[in-house]
């Protein structure tokens, strides 16, 4: 089950695990992008959904998410002036972004993440300093997120068609062994070049620092340092239906909304040099055994979890948690009966060979063959 981003409403992803689980398709790999790595650890770490659910409602997580804080540059002149910037250029990563400093939230210091389940008898047997994601049982779980090949010294500097990124798959060694010489697809298959042919994989890494630079998207949260090399989100491969299939003989996948054309179409452009877009008319054009639609995520939980605001007389752009923990905990019942009944409905589809209507088709995220 790819688990492809979810933003701050992650928790629709805990209903779509649910109710894989109740159709008696329960994935034994999650794989994970952005907001969905957290959604996937908190699957991989508790052992059933009422668990799984119960964290995400937590006083703990909702302190979390409370503790997102606007970065130093998170004036509303200065991101609009961004946006505006962006959409004025239409070079594809011409420069090297200022990963380091140009952005918007803080990430608070401590991702709340269950207790890691006891190991295997196997992975017990190695000497470890952190909990790894290669230290526990099924479900594995692989997150996707992307190196830098650059310092902080370089940016602004053109970048003359050098590749800056390399996406990084961290994972357990099974994992690793299937993806061991699998390329990246979006550095190979023509969609930038900004991004390194070859894909990394890492079985080191801890869970909690893995799902960290999964979330640290570009513009919205500074890159992420672990192990010695710099990180950026997993939004360099939001939707990689390619790794999926090379790992998996079954897989669940969603049908996603198109991104904003007046945002983040600019931003992804800008720093990875990708039609976003286009990537995601071609990754709903390939072959999964389960659609699962949430094309209408934006409509259907509108208002839910946490919502972007300019304060103006702060001078401050925000991002806001429900204002009570009892609202927080109602939107995370939300988002799990949505994704719930958008697994159900796909899954009792695909035992009849069939597939779900979009429900938000566009011109941009409309399947090309």
């Amino acid at each position: 089950m790819v688990l492809a981003g979810g933003g701050f409403r992650f928790g629709y992803y805990l209903g779509m695990h649910a109710a894989a689980v109740d159709a008696g398709q329960e994935p034994d790999l999650l794989l994970a992008t952005c907001g969905g790595a957290v959604a996937g650890a908190i699957i991989r770490n508790l052992p059933d959904s009422a668990a799984r659910k119960a964290w995400l409602a937590s006083p703990q997580m909702y302190e979390f998410f409370r503790g997102l804080r606007s970065g130093p540059r998170a004036t509303p002149l200065r991101a609009l002036a961004g946006i505006a910037l962006r959409r004025m250029n239409g070079a594809r990563a011409a420069r090297i972004p200022d990963l380091f400093n140009d952005y918007l939230f803080e990430i608070p210091p401590v991702l709340p993440l269950p207790p890691e389940p006891p190991p295997t008898p196997a992975a017990a047997s190695v000497a470890a300093t952190a909990p790894t994601i290669a230290s526990a049982p099924a479900p594995a779980l692989a997150i996707v997120g992307g190196r830098l090949l650059f310092g902080p010294g370089e940016a602004g500097q053109l970048r003359q068609g050098r590749a800056i990124y390399r996406v990084t798959l961290f994972g357990d060694e099974r994992t690793a062994a299937l993806a061991a010489g699998q390329p990246s697809a979006i550095g190979r298959d023509g969609w930038t070049d900004a991004v390194a042919h070859d894909l990394a994989i890492d079985t080191t890494m801890s869970l909690a620092d893995a799902a960290r630079i999964s979330i640290a998207d570009m513009v919205y949260f500074r890159c992420q340092s672990a192990g010695g090399a710099d990180y950026t989100g997993g939004a360099i491969d939001l939707f990689p239906i390619e790794l999926a299939r090379c790992l998996a003989r079954h897989v669940s996948m969603e049908m996603k909304q198109a991104y904003d054309q007046q945002t983040a179409i600019p931003a992804l452009r800008a720093v990875f040099g990708i039609d976003a877009n286009a990537r995601l008319r071609h990754v709903h054009g390939q072959p999964a055994d389960v659609w699962i639609d949430t094309s209408d995520v934006s409509q259907a939980l509108r208002g839910t979890g946490i919502q972007k605001r300019i304060a103006w007389r702060g001078n401050r752009v925000q991002l806001v948690a429900p204002a009570t923990y009892q609202r927080y905990v109602a939107d995370v019942e939300t988002q799990w009966r949505y994704g719930y009944r958008r697994a159900q409905e796909a899954y009792a589809l695909a035992a009849q060979g069939r597939s779900p209507a979009m429900r938000n088709a566009t011109r941009h995220n409309k399947a090309t063959a």
